[in-house]
């Protein structure tokens, strides 16, 4: 560790960034509030971060290649690592490259203080997420074994039951924003169901797993509402074991401490909340907005778990993950990092590198090298719950409303950035009016207004051409360490024309159903 530095005279009284730090330039004043740029480094929070997050990254490299200096909230110095080999470099090497947020300088000389806006993110905590070495294969050890006793078949069962739930609350109206109406809520329905707190689900408590970690003024507070909630199913657990997630770690033979476990039972929620709910919006985004993404996933050309994981490479859920910190001097991407830097994992950066990716336009499909759940030992253990969640659940929705056509033009769209992820604040859909379901059963495939011709863009096959090859069956997805096999995950999505003759309105939703309540029944 290094010695606070020095204050800097002047009316700005906060110190100014210690020697090595990519904000040190001698001789020069503090920052003023509102540009997008300081001494040449650009600014990762603010106008330009939050309008157009990947413009700039794209200037970023431009201007320093691989990996950048850049400024968090409060002008906290810190690395942003673009490049797609660098970031995993980064995180396949905890040796030069630690998750222990105590090292980082900027809270040992008071640069980025306790109630700084992102101390819920960095501020260290008992878990897996800033251990490395033995203890953290101790925490997450708990996690994964924890992970691996959910029951996917009932997961995918709870999942189609809420998603039921909320299109029924709309269906009949015609019209809903799929984010604040659907994508926001499923998440959390589902994860609280699995942690053993489904009483817990609140709008209050959405919107805290929400605000908690964009660095806003109620960012802290957000937080304490949420630790609330889950120390009090802690001491229900100690006190009543059931089946559910927070009783396996309570249980685990690791010993977590109660402080431990309600801690990771944060991690978990808020990281499968999050990345769920924005990934879910941001397939239904593109369902609705690209004819040719549309047409390939109802022409059997293309899985909806193929349609999550083209988003996963184009829309990540996390745009960035701070932080690590580095153990001691050392070079990455042509950057000298000293000991105690900070750096941030560029998800979305890297999944655009033009040295893996030279057309962004490509389609990725069977390609998972993407870094959405970042790599290296600390990988989100729980990405397999977020991608049953969304395409089980957009699944169900489809089956529901499959004439849902985006109700206001792409370019109307409004979106949220902050340091970590972009949010798209609204999806404003309209549907033909229907009526509500039983919420028990799968989702049904109940005819509706006529499904409109949809167009494509994408040329008409030549007449006389070979048709498409068969449908297969999509790959298996799996929850936790356990595969789901591919018969449970459902054979048909609804069947969108995509510049074809209309389906025969008896025959489409009778596929559907068989389907269903064969992948219902496990067959």
């Amino acid at each position: 560790m290094t010695t606070p530095s020095s204050h800097q005279s002047g009316s700005d009284d906060r110190p100014a960034p210690p020697p090595g730090c990519p904000a040190h330039v001698p001789g020069t004043a503090r920052p003023r509030a509102g540009g997008t740029a300081v001494n040449g480094l650009r600014r990762l929070y603010g106008p330009e971060a939050e309008n157009d997050p990947m413009g700039l990254y794209e200037k970023l490299r431009a201007e320093h290649g691989s990996v950048a200096p850049v400024l968090l909230h409060g002008d906290v110095p810190a690395w942003l690592v673009l490049g797609h080999s660098e970031n995993l470099h980064m995180t396949r090497t905890p040796s030069q490259f630690s998750r222990d947020s105590r090292r980082w300088r900027a809270q040992h000389d008071g640069t980025a203080p306790p109630d700084h806006p992102l101390a819920p993110v960095f501020t260290w905590q008992p878990i897996c997420v800033f251990a490395d070495g033995a203890e953290h294969e101790r925490l997450r050890g708990a996690v994964t074994d924890s992970i691996a006793r959910i029951d996917h078949r009932g997961v995918r069962r709870h999942i189609n039951r809420y998603s039921n739930r909320l299109v029924n609350e709309f269906c009949q109206d015609g019209r809903a924003d799929l984010v604040s109406r659907f994508a926001e809520h499923l998440p959390m329905m589902v994860m609280a169901q699995i942690l053993g707190m489904p009483e817990e689900y609140n709008e209050r408590l959405v919107q805290a797993a929400r605000d908690m970690i964009k660095g806003t003024e109620t960012a802290n507070e957000s937080n304490e509402y949420v630790m609330t909630v889950l120390r009090r199913l802690v001491a229900r657990r100690r006190d009543t074991p059931e089946e559910d997630f927070a009783t396996w770690l309570t249980e685990h033979p690791a010993g977590l401490t109660d402080d431990e476990v309600g801690q990771h039972l944060r991690l978990v929620l808020i990281a499968a909340y999050e990345t769920t709910a924005n990934l879910i919006a941001n397939v239904l985004r593109m369902v609705l907005t690209d004819p040719r993404f549309r047409a390939r996933l109802s022409g059997g050309h293309m899985t909806l778990p193929e349609a999550v994981e083209q988003t996963l490479w184009d829309e990540p859920p996390f745009t960035t993950i701070f932080g690590r910190w580095a153990v001691g001097d050392t070079e990455l991407g042509g950057k000298r990092v000293k000991a105690g830097d900070a750096l941030i994992v560029g998800i979305a950066a890297a999944n655009a590198d033009p040295v893996v990716r030279p057309d962004p336009t490509a389609s990725m499909r069977g390609n998972r090298a993407h870094l959405a759940f970042s790599g290296g030992p600390h990988e989100c253990p729980g990405q397999d719950i977020g991608r049953a969640i969304a395409d089980t659940g957009i699944d169900a929705l489809l089956l529901r409303l499959p004439d849902l056509q985006l109700a206001v033009e792409e370019h109307e769209l409004r979106y949220s950035a902050a340091l970590m992820s972009r949010q798209l604040l609204e999806l404003p859909a309209t549907f033909a009016p229907r009526p509500p379901q039983d919420v028990t059963g799968p989702p049904d495939a109940t005819p509706g207004a006529r499904r409109p011709q949809w167009r494509v863009d994408s040329p008409r096959p030549v007449s006389g051409s070979q048709p498409p090859p068969p449908r297969h069956s999509p790959p298996a997805e799996s929850v936790g360490e356990r595969a789901v096999p591919a018969q449970e995950v459902p054979r048909e999505v609804p069947a969108f024309t995509a510049a074809s003759p209309e389906p025969s309105p008896g025959n489409a939703p009778r596929r559907a159903w068989r389907a269903v309540t064969r992948w219902w029944s496990g067959h």
